[in-house]
């Protein structure tokens, strides 16, 4: 519990949370265009 705090309280704590998200996210949109692009090809 005491790590979860300090997770969203702390400031690194909140930057990994952050690049945490942003990793997350830019993987989500590369998935998506290489999907739409595999798609135009075929």
């Amino acid at each position: 519990m005491v790590a979860l705090v300090d997770l969203f309280t702390s400031f690194s704590g909140l930057l990994s949370v952050g690049i945490i998200a942003f990793i997350l996210a830019m993987g989500a949109y590369m998935t998506r265009m290489v999907l739409r692009k595999m798609e135009e090809g075929a």
